[in-house]
């Protein structure tokens, strides 16, 4: 027991808290298995999302539409940046080829912020690159947790492994 001042400190010994976090709190231990069990499908719906809001940047540059006064030549960089965001984005909303999109994307939105937002300002709320930031770092969260439950690549790899159980069994 430690004395400061008027009050008393009692230590703990941090041992059997650090070997059972969780015990004797069934709640959280039910709350977190509870909310566990949707994780695949919350990743898709992510996924989905960032693909919907990340290709309207796309279709602004190449269609515009909507309207963000942005009309690049399609042969310079702010052209070719809208193509990978509008085929890059249509991938990523149906899953398919996540992971490598997803690298390619997160990439191209470092190279983005640092070529576009970073000169301006060393504060993101400062030069508008708030947006550049997060798509790179949602997208390479995807690169290591995969599309999710609803996906192009999750059908796909389902129905490959049932047809090559259906091959080895004949």
């Amino acid at each position: 027991m430690l004395h400061c001042g008027i009050f008393r400190v009692r230590r703990l010994d941090p041992a059997p808290i650090a070997a059972h976090p969780m015990k004797g709190i069934p709640i959280l231990t039910n709350l977190e298995s509870r909310l566990s069990a949707y994780s695949p499908q919350l990743l898709s719906i992510l996924r989905i999302i960032t693909a919907l809001l990340f290709m309207s940047h796309g279709t602004a540059k190449l269609f515009g539409f909507p309207d963000a006064g942005m009309n690049p030549p399609l042969l310079s960089l702010p052209g070719f940046a809208g193509v990978l965001e509008v085929v890059g984005g249509f991938l990523l909303l149906i899953g398919l080829f996540t992971r490598p999109v997803a690298f390619i994307l997160a990439g191209e939105m470092a190279v983005a912020y640092f070529m576009a937002h970073a000169p301006q300002s060393f504060f993101p709320m400062i030069n508008q690159g708030e947006s550049a930031i997060f798509f790179c770092f949602i997208f390479l969260y995807l690169v290591f947790a995969g599309p999710g439950a609803w996906s192009a690549d999750r059908r796909s790899a389902t129905i490959g492994s049932s047809s090559r159980r259906v091959s080895s069994a004949a």
